[in-house]
């Protein structure tokens, strides 16, 4: 049986003995932890396929250890929480940092086959997502954030993230989305002209996430407000995101005001990186973690020297762009150590020939089209800059890939190839 190693943490000896016996008879390839110290250092050395985690243990507790892999990027692996005494509020909690299923004490012998073999199907066929928001960082920006969308996860009303690109808006809808429930993010914005209510019966009793709807046409504007009215009826949760101001475009008459209100009802703002640069180095060891383990990079690391280099940059790309640079350092370092000077190469790359953009805009337009012309231009001779690569069109930019390709068919850019 491939892929078959559980490590069993649980500090009573029953426990591990019983479910080591069982899982041995099925063919898997059973390790045992007393405690948390023994889970972790053998994590620190190995990864299993998957892993059955008390959640109360005398030394450190699961959802700590969790919360600990996954700050590390060593939540590579599908958990399952188990305990004779939990709470709803502790399941939802580990599934939000990222555990793949609970196990209430005493466990029947075939709920606990079944979880496991659905677990390490699970654990195979795609990586396990961490949408906890230790992804964004630990500083007390993020706290606030946290405490601020714990505060709204159980309400029904529309949420607006708002926050520059890349700082990891997709986190917090995720973090706002119960387990087991649909979670639908359309590729474009034509359904809210055509057919809004066919969204809200694919994420009925679920959530609806429309990313960056400063976009939104007057017609998918006027869709939107109609989808608003049937939320209660479906129990959806719409969440929207943007990057530009709503009031501003609003005010400038290119954004539907009723539709604004709606939705300023309830807004929350994501920090920039560059307002809380103490994450940086954990970010940047946590990325860097998560990459080696994804068998994408050798084992190297940060020098503190290093670290402290991103941690004093400005990011403009925030989070989206910490990532690239961090995926580009560990591909490209020849050595076991990334030094500050490589970091420091990679952050000022040679300045290429002046490129001038969008001179003779004309005057006779709204703003809104202006600024669309602007960036056709901007983007046209940004991407014939960089020979049609996405990637570094999307780190220069600052934009995440999916919202560069939206930005892309919205403005009519058509691309040579899209093979990068």
């Amino acid at each position: 049986m491939a892929n078959n190693t559980i490590l069993v943490v649980d500090d009573e000896v029953g426990i591990r003995e019983l479910l080591s016996e069982i899982l041995n008879d099925e063919g898997y390839r059973v390790v045992l932890a007393e405690n948390a110290e023994q889970a972790r250092n053998w994590r620190n050395q190995s990864r299993p396929d998957l892993v059955l985690l008390d959640i109360w243990m005398p030394d450190t507790d699961g959802i700590t250890l969790l919360k600990d892999w996954a700050n590390s990027g060593l939540l590579t692996m599908p958990v399952v929480m188990m305990s004779g005494h939990g709470t709803i509020d502790t399941a939802v909690e580990a599934t939000r940092i990222g555990a793949v299923g609970y196990l209430e004490k005493p466990i029947p012998l075939q709920k606990l086959l079944s979880t496991v073999g659905q677990a390490l199907r699970g654990g195979q066929s795609k990586p396990i997502p961490t949408f906890s928001l230790v992804s964004l960082g630990r500083g007390a920006l993020i706290t606030e954030l946290k405490k601020k969308l714990e505060q709204v996860a159980n309400l029904k009303v529309p949420v607006l993230l708002m926050g520059e690109p890349g700082v990891g808006i997709e986190h917090c809808a995720h973090f706002l989305h119960r387990i087991n429930t649909p979670w639908i993010e359309p590729e474009s914005f034509s359904f809210l002209a055509e057919n809004p209510v066919n969204l809200l019966e694919q994420a009925k009793d679920g959530l609806l996430f429309l990313r960056e709807i400063s976009e939104l046409n007057k017609l998918e504007q006027k869709g939107l407000l109609l989808l608003l009215s049937k939320l209660e009826k479906f129990n959806v949760r719409l969440v929207c995101a943007t990057t530009q101001s709503l009031a501003e475009l609003a005010a400038q008459g290119n954004f539907n005001l009723k539709l604004y209100e709606i939705l300023s009802n309830l807004c929350i703002s994501l920090p920039a990186l560059r307002m809380h640069r103490e994450d940086i180095p954990e970010l940047a060891n946590q990325i860097l973690s998560s990459y080696i383990e994804s068998g994408k990079a050798p084992f190297i690391h940060f020098s503190t020297a290093a670290l402290n280099t991103l941690r004093n940059y400005d990011w403009p790309g925030n989070l989206t762009q910490l990532t690239s640079v961090v995926h580009s350092l560990a591909l490209t370092c020849t050595g076991n150590e990334i030094s500050a000077d490589v970091v420091q190469q990679a952050l000022t790359p040679p300045l290429p020939a002046a490129m001038t953009v969008a001179p003779d805009i004309p005057l006779n337009v709204s703003l809104r089209e202006a600024r669309d012309l602007f960036e056709k231009n901007y983007f046209e001779k940004l991407i014939d800059q960089e020979g049609g690569n996405m990637t570094r069109v999307a780190e220069r930019a600052g934009l995440e890939r999916t919202h560069l390709y939206r930005k892309i068919k919205t403005l009519g850019i058509k691309l040579r190839s899209q093979n990068n």
